[in-house]
């Protein structure tokens, strides 16, 4: 489970959208064939509609989540070990009282654990030892490396969001909630479509703040003005690059 501190809590939806990664213990309630089975793990991959479980934090309406993929690791008997790629929101449990719904003899969630959210996967989490012997060595010698290892970057938050890179000289502007104009581009990734959610970034990697997409990348590239960008949640602190603008001016307006 990922951790934010911070400014950092800003980028929690965008790690929500960026889909979860299960393993996951099915009992089946009855005999059934591999063959049957199979099919049914392919029926319920891609998108699905489920209505929440009763005990839920959210409202029993019918919604769609997308499996994105569904493996069967190993099975003996009633009991099958998945594992399962969907987007945010997605039931599991829910998922296998469908599969046993549709089978004909019923399933539960026996148990599961979660392998990757977001960006993150269990291959790169620490336990909360970790992260006080870091915090120990950090205020006792001054010791960075072993905290560096357990508080990641805020970038990684947004790897998997389109990017788009901008000038140095736009860059606190944006951290005073500026709207991104295409004059401060300076390149950006492919694929952009509007609506999208992007990640406005430095010309060194920095995440400087969260925004939506109000061109596609071919319509950023052909233009030569207009808003490319409208900033949504600023991660940068203020005055972290140069201003080298004033509000209300032409320069301001133009150059961003």
């Amino acid at each position: 489970m990922p951790i934010l501190l911070e400014d950092s809590t800003k980028c929690a939806r965008a790690i929500m959208q960026t889909g979860k990664e299960y393993i996951c213990l099915m009992r089946l309630h009855g005999e059934v064939s591999d063959e049957k089975l199979l099919d049914a793990i392919k029926l319920f991959t891609g998108q699905i509609y489920q209505i929440p479980p009763v005990r839920s934090s959210v409202a029993r309406k019918p919604r769609i989540r997308t499996i994105y993929s569904a493996e069967i690791i190993e099975r003996s008997g009633r009991d099958v070990l998945l594992r399962i790629a969907c987007s945010g929101g997605t039931y599991i449990r829910k998922y296998c009282y469908d599969v046993g719904l549709y089978l004909g003899c019923g399933a539960h969630m026996q148990e599961l654990r979660r392998t990757r959210a977001g960006p993150y996967d269990e291959g790169r989490s620490v336990t909360l030892l970790d992260v006080y012997e870091a915090v120990k060595l950090y205020k006792e010698n001054g010791e960075e490396r072993t905290l560096r290892g357990v508080v990641q970057p805020v970038e990684t938050a947004v790897k998997f969001l389109p990017k788009v890179y901008v000038l140095d000289s736009a860059v606190d502007a944006i951290c005073h909630g500026a709207d991104l104009a295409v004059a401060g581009i300076s390149k950006l990734d492919e694929g952009i479509k509007r609506g999208d959610e992007i990640a406005i970034m430095t010309l060194k990697g920095e995440l400087v703040a969260l925004g939506r997409a109000q061109m596609s990348t071919e319509e950023i590239l052909d233009s030569t003005k207009g808003i490319a960008v409208d900033t949504d949640r600023v991660i940068m602190n203020r005055g972290t690059y140069p201003s080298v603008w004033k509000k209300g001016s032409k320069k301001f307006n133009d150059s961003i």
